[in-house]
Formats: C-alpha cells, sequence, structure tokens
C-alpha cells in the first residue's frame, strides 16, 4: 500500500507543472483590462462585432448574428453607415474603392462602394471556412475558397476569377504584403507564399502548430498560432522563420496586426497582448473581458468586443504608460 501512495504521489507531482505550463498569459507582464481606457467606444446596439478593416477616413466591423457591415468615423465615437450583408464572415478588407466582405451562407463576396455605402455587386466566390481573411493587393482581391487548398484571385474590374491557386489544404487566411501573399494553412502548419506575377506559390514556411490569423507590418509577417498560442515572426526577404514567441494565448479565435512600433495580439480573456518586434518580447498584457479582432490605423489600435457588443479605439502610447505603472 506505501508503495501505490508513493507511486500515486509521483504522477501527481509529475501532472502539475504540466497543468502550470498550460495557464494561458505571461507571468509578470500582467495587468486588469480595466487600465485600459478607450479613447471612443462605438457601440454596436445587439451585435456581435469581429473583423475590422483600415480605410482612409473610415474604419469597417462586421457582425454575424444581426447580418451587418458598418462604417465607423474614426475621428467620433459614431457609427455612420449600417450596410446588409448576410452572415459576414472570414475578414474584410478594403480596395478598388469597395469594401469585400464574404458571407458564409450565400457563398459570395460582397462589394460595397464605400463611396455611396452600397453593396454594388456580390461574387459568386465563398470562403473556405468562416474563420478566415481575405487580402488585396496587386490589384486583386485574394480569398482562400476551398478547405482542399485553393486560393482564389478575383479581377476587380470584371468581378469574375482570374486566377486559382493551388496551396496546402487547410488553408483559411490570407494578408498582403510585402508584394506577395502569404497564406496560413491551419491543418500543415506552414504558410504559403504566392507570388501575384506568376500566379503560384513560391514558398512553403514551417511556423509552429496552427497558424491561423496574420499581419503584415513593423518588417515581418506574423502568424498567431493557436494550439501553444505562440506567434511566429517571418522574415519577408529569406520566407524564414526568425523567431518563435511565447505569447501565452492557445485557443481558438483571436486575431493578430502589427504597426505602431508594435506587433498586437487579442484572445479569450487576454484581450490585448502587446509584442516588441525588435526584442521578440511580449512587454503588457491585459486579463478580462473583451477582444475578437483587433487592428491598427488612424494613431490607434481598434479592438473588436464582441460578447459586449462594441469596438475600442485607445492611443498605442497607453499601454507603455500602464505598463509603467504597479498593479
Amino acid at each position: 500500500m506505501k508503495q501505490i501512495l508513493i507511486i500515486l504521489m509521483v504522477r501527481t507531482l509529475a501532472i502539475v507543472p504540466l497543468f502550470a505550463q498550460e495557464k494561458p498569459g505571461v507571468p509578470g507582464v500582467q495587468y486588469p483590462m480595466s487600465r485600459i481606457v478607450p479613447d471612443a467606444e462605438y457601440a454596436i446596439t445587439g451585435g456581435s462585432p469581429d473583423w475590422l478593416a483600415m480605410g482612409e477616413d473610415m474604419v469597417w466591423v462586421n457582425s454575424r448574428p444581426t447580418d451587418i457591415v458598418l462604417r465607423m468615423d474614426p475621428k467620433t465615437s459614431d457609427v455612420v453607415a449600417v450596410v446588409p450583408v448576410k452572415n459576414p464572415c472570414s475578414g474584410l478588407i478594403i480596395g478598388a474603392g469597395t469594401l469585400w466582405s464574404p458571407s458564409c451562407v450565400e457563398n459570395v463576396v460582397y462589394r460595397i462602394d464605400i463611396a455611396t455605402n452600397q453593396v454594388v455587386a456580390k461574387i459568386p466566390v465563398g470562403p473556405a471556412n468562416n474563420e478566415g481573411g481575405i487580402a488585396f493587393g496587386a490589384g486583386s482581391a485574394w480569398l482562400p475558397s476551398d478547405p482542399k487548398g485553393i486560393v482564389t484571385r478575383i479581377d476587380p474590374a470584371t468581378n469574375s476569377v482570374s486566377a486559382q491557386i493551388k496551396v496546402a489544404p487547410g488553408s483559411f487566411t490570407a494578408i498582403f504584403g510585402y508584394g506577395l501573399v502569404w497564406v496560413s494553412s491551419t491543418d500543415k502548419n506552414l504558410v504559403s507564399v504566392i507570388h501575384p506575377a506568376k500566379n503560384e506559390v513560391i514558398a512553403e514556411i514551417p511556423v509552429d502548430t496552427a497558424p491561423r490569423f496574420m499581419a503584415a507590418g513593423e518588417g515581418f509577417v506574423w502568424t498567431l498560432n493557436q494550439t501553444r498560442g505562440t506567434v511566429s515572426k517571418i522574415d519577408p526577404v529569406t520566407k524564414k522563420v526568425i523567431a518563435t514567441i511565447e505569447a501565452g494565448v492557445p485557443g481558438t479565435g483571436g486575431d493578430i496586426a502589427a504597426g505602431e512600433g508594435a506587433v498586437w495580439v487579442t484572445a479569450r480573456t487576454i484581450p490585448v497582448t502587446r509584442i516588441d518586434p525588435a526584442t521578440n518580447q511580449v512587454t503588457a498584457q491585459f486579463i478580462g473581458p473583451g477582444g475578437d479582432a483587433i487592428r491598427v490605423g488612424h494613431g490607434s489600435v481598434w479592438l473588436s468586443n464582441g460578447r459586449l457588443s462594441s469596438v475600442w479605439r485607445f492611443i498605442p502610447g497607453k499601454i507603455a504608460d500602464v505598463g509603467s505603472t504597479s498593479q
């Protein structure tokens, strides 16, 4: 009996560190979410705001449960337009004078004229997954459109498909940066790089497990890896991972953005994480309610709080100010 008891104690002690490792977050840099006071709060009444798109004098957000996309004024806290889109999902992007918004019910991409806030076209291409992203660059829109591994290139002049590029299976998110299209494969743990002049994959970059959302900025491409909650830093010249950052934000959902001198991550229970792109260190994390999507633009960080039916914008410098004070 004593021998069995000792064995059980040893096994229990061996398990405790594993649970400790799985606790989300980065110790030593955590603060309550209440420390962030937004400079503006946009009320999305009855909605669940998620993806964000930055424009020259506008910011757009979608709300799947209420079948709408909304235009926000970055100079005020006003929602200035509401446009019906059935089940808007898998990202938002602005390009060629329109907002591009995939629909997961109609399996089309809505085009909304940003001059009139009116739907001007529905392109018969659906997203590969409701949790993904659409990109615009090199004069085209790029949408992962088949979970087996297809990225569809859409010509905005004709609203038609101009190419379909084979990528790794389980590719759901595309971004455009540094003259290239970057596509993450959540299933195969890699990023495919598409050259827009060739319409073909020119590199496949292994990253940490289950990459989904990505960002281009601060000189690099960044992936949020959902299984372990890490961030991969990719050199766009060498097309190699040069750092894997322990961000401590595992789980589904989340988002990542780059700009204003930092990389920004959002996740459930940890709505805001700031990473220094020079040192690859998490400098601050904010714990509490909020978070769903995150973007940087107009000198601010924008945060969708889906479960709170609001969008925040706040000046990035506030994070440094909060981090310099005691809890």
